[in-house]
């Protein structure tokens, strides 16, 4: 499974601008709701803030991987923010968070959605990657970085 696989480059978002979790879970559930007329994007903040009352999905070096799993999907979709400041997103090293990658999966696809936050872990664990994504430009640019390093793994 690639990243690229799931991940189009119209839902890559360069500048998010919401100030809280929330705020940023709703624009990256708006896009993926634009992206995917089959999600519903209140449905799907409402599940992924559930998933974060478990413990927070920032995991750290200014990432965050909200994820969630949804009735009616066919496969893995995701979308990837970046966020210029940086926010808190009660992260385990008190770090604002700056890269977001959410994942929605159907709702009974634990193998799918395991493979997928497996990808995204180790696509993001390169330090010198994260800090080439907070300095890209453009959506293109990010995308194109994806891309590369996912062809990498």
């Amino acid at each position: 499974m690639k990243i690229v696989d799931f991940l189009p480059e119209n839902l890559v978002f360069p500048s998010l601008t919401a100030t809280s979790k929330e705020g940023v879970l709703e624009e990256l559930a708006r896009g993926l709701g634009e992206g995917h007329p089959e999600i519903d994007p209140g449905r799907l903040v409402e599940v992924l803030l559930e998933r974060e009352k478990l413990g927070s999905t920032a995991i750290g070096d200014g990432i965050a991987i909200p994820h969630g799993k949804l009735p009616g999907l066919s496969s893995v979709l995701g979308a990837f923010g970046r966020h210029a400041a940086g926010l808190d997103f009660q992260s385990l090293d008190g770090a604002p968070t700056k890269l977001f990658f959410l994942l929605v999966a159907p709702e009974d696809s634990a193998g799918m959605h395991l493979k997928a936050l497996a990808r995204v872990s180790r696509l993001l664990k390169d330090a010198a990657f994260r800090t080439r994504l907070v300095g890209a430009g453009t959506r293109d640019a990010l995308y194109a970085l994806i891309r590369e390093e996912d062809e990498k793994l």
